[in-house]
């Protein structure tokens, strides 16, 4: 099953200076500050895209003249709750607190295990999980640069679920992969998946191919 599949519920970012900063992240010239910065900068673009999509109020203000003048206001900016997955997550959380300045954050650690080669046998395992209480109209963001197998996001979301019940569940990342998406899409009907590239291969280690890198160690050296 590919990302198309899921039309509707995966999208992928191609503004242009969205795909600049992505050319940069995936040269292996770049060196470490660039590449964080790099991320942050594509978690305020990546923030941007889940505000347009948002639903809008129509409000009326006046203005220091005296005057009305038709507004609008973003009812679901004052509850977002962003799940920071450490530590490859953390320039990209960074960009969409700019993005989302009053958001709540959870903080939840890890790790990849790799019992023995292919993807099938790839497991994560949470360590540390640090989640505020999840409201019924609340908008979740989960932040993870690579959606590679799935299996974090899949442990993440599991931990979300224990938080509350969210209106919506949204992951960001910077490069996806089909096998990864299909997944956690078939295991989570309602979740939507920001991104600024679908690659379609995964190696037998599971990284993504052409992929960037492992995105915490460039991000941190």
């Amino acid at each position: 099953m590919s990302a198309g599949s899921f039309a509707g519920r995966v999208h992928v970012i191609d503004h242009p200076l969205a795909q600049t900063i992505l050319t940069s992240l995936r040269d292996r010239r770049t060196d470490q500050i660039t590449f964080r910065k790099g991320m942050v900068k594509v978690g305020r673009l990546l923030g941007y895209e889940i505000i347009r999509r948002m639903p809008v109020n129509e409000v009326q203000v006046e203005t220091p003249l005296g005057t009305s003048a038709k507004g609008i206001s973003i009812p679901d900016l004052d509850r977002i709750v962003i799940v920071n997955v450490l530590r490859a997550a953390m320039p990209l959380v960074e960009g969409l607190l700019k993005a989302f300045p009053l958001a709540r954050q959870g903080v939840m650690a890890v790790q990849r295990v790799e019992e023995k080669e292919g993807v099938e046998n790839i497991r994560a395992v949470r360590y540390f999980a640090k989640t505020p209480v999840i409201n019924a109209d609340d908008t979740v963001i989960i932040a993870d640069p690579m959606l590679a197998t799935g299996s974090t996001i899949l442990e993440v979301m599991e931990e979300v679920r224990k938080a509350g019940s969210p209106k919506k569940v949204m992951i960001t990342s910077i490069i996806s992969c089909e096998y990864g998406i299909a997944r956690v899409m078939s295991a989570v009907p309602s979740v939507e998946l920001f991104t600024l590239a679908v690659d379609r291969e995964l190696n037998s280690r599971g990284y993504i191919v052409p992929g960037l890198g492992d995105a915490g160690d460039r991000s941190f050296g």
